[in-house]
């Protein structure tokens, strides 16, 4: 485990997933990452790559050769490396290899960066191709924070509240893990999504293009909340495991297989192609002056 901290916030990431495990607010005293209670689920931050969510039948072709991937790819189970540290900012990285290339058949180098600021936390995916033909990848986060998380409260005093008045519809799951033909509606011109544990028994949230940038998670007991911006990823997960408490904010540059795919991945929705040594970024962050 490796810990970063300043005067307002400590953070831990370990390096198997490089994932972030904890966000503790000092002076609130609040711990804002979900636990890993594995009677719910065990993770608490997982790093999405080289796809996000499910495969039709986990498997996609490629230059006319099959190849299987599971949910959300290898990269959550995979070890990092810190390549670099400093008094504001970890770096871990994880690098194509023998067993890789087997799943996925490109050279990539994966840097997976946590930038502290005074009152706020960026979290930068760095993929840099590291072949010599074009690559085909996804890449996204999955934060799951702590719901409630100021005592006395309960989770239903908890919601979302986005920076723009959104009219969007929710993309059902399959129980195969894929993208429904037609969307559901949710959103009806509102900014606001109350919090309720059934939300999620349909599994999540799937939005696609929605105008906000950015998304408050607030309560109606209290003035404790975070300021969560996903600026430049096109779609958005909202979940969570059936009766926890958290809620997952996950922002993706990716999306499921529909249930129509032709599983090519070069064809498959969302997804990005990067050249030979060119370098992909997104960032989100999490602040608390809201």
């Amino acid at each position: 485990m490796f810990i970063l901290q300043n005067d307002m916030l400590r953070i831990t990431v370990k390096e198997k997933g490089a994932e972030l495990v904890s966000l503790y607010h000092k002076k609130d005293a609040i711990e804002y990452i979900w636990s890993g209670n594995p009677a719910f689920w065990a993770k608490h931050s997982p790093v999405l790559f080289p796809i996000v969510g499910a495969l039709k039948n986990d498997t996609y072709y490629y230059n006319n050769k099959l190849y299987h991937l599971s949910r959300h790819g290898f990269a959550r189970d995979r070890q990092f490396t810190l390549s670099a540290a400093t008094a504001s900012e970890l770096c871990f990285t994880l690098e194509s290899d023998a067993g890789t290339l087997q799943q996925f058949p490109f050279e990539f180098k994966l840097d997976m960066i946590y930038r502290l600021q005074q009152n706020g936390l960026t979290v930068m995916y760095r993929v840099t191709n590291t072949g010599s033909g074009n690559m085909y990848f996804s890449v996204g986060g999955h934060p799951a924070f702590s719901v409630p998380f100021v005592e006395g409260t309960d989770y239903n005093d908890y919601y979302l509240e986005f920076n723009e008045p959104e009219l969007a519809g929710r993309w059902p799951i399959s129980a195969n893990g894929l993208i429904e033909n037609d969307s559901a509606p949710l959103l009806v011109n509102t900014q606001k999504l109350p919090l309720r544990k059934e939300l999620f028994y349909r599994d999540a949230l799937v939005f696609k293009n929605l105008r906000s940038r950015k998304v408050r998670l607030l309560s109606n007991r209290h003035n404790k909340g975070i300021a969560f911006d996903f600026a430049g990823f096109p779609y958005l997960g909202i979940w969570a495991a059936k009766d926890a408490d958290f809620v997952c904010i996950e922002p993706w540059c990716g999306i499921a297989d529909p249930v129509t795919s032709n599983q090519q991945l070069p064809d498959k929705e969302g997804i990005n192609r990067l050249a030979p040594q060119a370098v992909f970024e997104r960032s989100w962050g999490v602040g608390f002056e809201i």
